[in-house]
């Protein structure tokens, strides 16, 4: 080692620590970048404009040679119209095939057969819904509780992901945000400080849901009924309510624009707000994480379903089971999921929504997934989950009627 190479210390567990110079040059490189929300953060600055991030998610495929196709990060949110622009100068070099709605009939073939043009030829499905098929629009209006009294398991960030999912390919969807931490206002948007116009006036004042709806720019025909910190004492103020259970349910029944879907985002809890969820839908989409503490809590969820549907909601069923944080690098999360596939059947998508960087970064810059990296692993597995809860819902409603 020459006199002009730093002496590195060892460290606690026996290799070299690193130098303070160059621990200074990594905070400084770190306060280059910027949340979006004003604070600094440990992502690195963004990449130039027309250029490739290198950085992949946790627990996603690794890239070699060549990286994901991805939205530049300067000047905070990515803009869908350049990634869309993106992904078209990719496939301008591509083989395509009108018959399979724009995707490359064989890079192989083609001598492309590289990762950058794999990820390109599974992105512009999210990216330009105009050459994908619409999703299948229901019979009637779907009302889906997405419940779990666990934190943690995904239910906010699943409602966003596949509301806007399901908006951008065809579908009118109309969120309500019943947790007071109002976190789906967050990931779609939308401005839920004290004050605004939220679900708790609809609860609590009476106010409808045409008047405190807002609209998404994220999807067309999107809209959010938001929720502020005033929800908090909702439980509270409703408990000498008359019909108390059914304040959500009465409010959405008035509701008389066109919607195919209504998704409300429960709190982590069984109290009263959660109650009139379950109360107003007619479905229930339960988000697992594929953890085992996610297990414990759910047999107490479904019997407090089955409360409801004996009592207050006799057409509420559970429909579907959505597996979320799934790390395919430990045995826990494939045992997981398989008991839940043994226990609940046909109700699991088929479709396991992964731990993901980019579904965590998107919040931050008031976006859901789909919007934020319409080619991350995480946005793909969120528009398939949309599609089969579009098509097995559609198929299910139809099949019933005609039985009827």
């Amino acid at each position: 080692m020459t006199e002009s190479t730093p002496r590195r210390r060892p460290g606690a567990l026996g290799w070299p620590t690193r130098h303070p110079d160059e621990v200074a040059a990594g905070r400084q490189s770190r306060l280059d970048g910027s949340s979006g929300l004003g604070w600094p953060t440990p992502l690195r600055p963004a990449p130039p404009a027309g250029t490739s991030d290198v950085r992949s998610d946790e627990g996603d495929e690794a890239v070699a040679d060549e990286t994901r196709v991805t939205a530049p990060r300067s000047g905070g949110a990515p803009s869908l119209e350049v990634s869309q622009q993106r992904i078209r100068t990719v496939l301008d070099s591509a083989v395509v095939s009108r018959e399979t709605d724009g995707f490359p009939a064989s890079i192989a073939d083609a001598g492309m057969d590289t990762p950058i043009m794999r990820e390109a030829a599974r992105a512009v499905r999210v990216l330009n819904p105009a050459r994908t098929s619409t999703f299948p629009r229901p019979t009637r209006r779907r009302v889906i509780a997405v419940a779990n009294q666990k934190g943690g398991v995904g239910k906010t960030t699943s409602t966003v992901n596949l509301a806007v999912a399901l908006s951008l390919h065809g579908l009118r969807v109309l969120v309500v945000d019943l947790d007071p931490q109002g976190n789906a206002s967050t990931g779609l948007g939308v401005d839920h400080s004290a004050g605004v116009p939220s679900i708790y006036d609809v609860m609590v004042e009476g106010a409808s849901i045409q008047e405190v709806a807002v609209e998404v720019d994220q999807g067309p025909n999107l809209l959010v009924v938001p929720a502020t910190i005033d929800l908090a004492g909702a439980e509270i103020e409703l408990v000498s309510v008359v019909a108390r259970e059914t304040r959500l349910r009465t409010a959405i029944a008035a509701y008389e624009a066109e919607v195919d879907y209504v998704l409300i985002d429960c709190p982590p809890s069984l109290g009263l707000l959660t109650v009139n969820a379950l109360v107003a839908g007619d479905e229930v989409l339960i988000p697992i994480q594929c953890e085992y503490y996610a297990l414990e809590g759910l047999g107490q969820l479904l019997r407090n379903i089955e409360l409801i549907q004996a009592h207050l909601n006799g057409g509420l069923r559970v429909s579907t089971i959505l597996l979320t944080m799934y790390d395919g690098r430990t045995k826990l999360a494939d045992q997981v999921a398989q008991e839940v596939r043994n226990h609940f059947g046909d109700l699991v998508l088929d479709v396991l929504i992964p731990r993901s960087v980019r579904v965590s970064e998107a919040p931050g810059y008031g976006q859901s997934v789909m919007t934020y990296d319409p080619g991350s692993r995480g946005a793909l597995t969120y528009l398939e989950a949309a599609r089969e809860i579009a098509e097995r819902g559609a198929a299910g409603l139809a099949g019933a009627e005609e039985s009827a």
